[in-house]
């Protein structure tokens, strides 16, 4: 995996990150989880710039977005007790599967 898609990856992981900062710092009230946040977005934003050197922008936004979406939700199922329901999960995994087929067509 080249250095620019490894970017991209750890840049849908830490939205995943500023995602739950923004639940845990309840509103932005909470002074730490408000700054774990904003670095969290700092670092996530840095991270899918240094990945548009290389990746294709459509591929990678598409990508960034559906790893912070399919990880958020992921963890809501597993921290917050949000439904799992079989509906649900398909289309988890239809936005994983369209992750994927984007990837696979990437010409890098």
């Amino acid at each position: 995996m080249s250095t620019a898609w490894l970017a991209l990856l750890l840049a849908g992981l830490l939205e995943v990150g500023w995602a739950l900062g923004l639940k845990y710092s309840d509103g932005l009230t909470r002074f730490w989880p408000s700054v774990a946040t904003v670095v969290a977005i700092a670092f996530s934003f840095g991270l899918l710039s240094l990945s548009l050197k290389s990746v294709p922008f459509g591929t990678a936004y598409a990508l960034w977005t559906g790893i912070g979406a399919a990880g958020s939700m992921v963890m809501g199922m597993l921290m917050f007790g949000e439904s799992a329901d079989v509906f649900r999960v398909a289309c988890l995994t239809l936005i994983v599967a369209g992750m994927v087929g984007l990837k696979l067509a990437s010409p890098q």
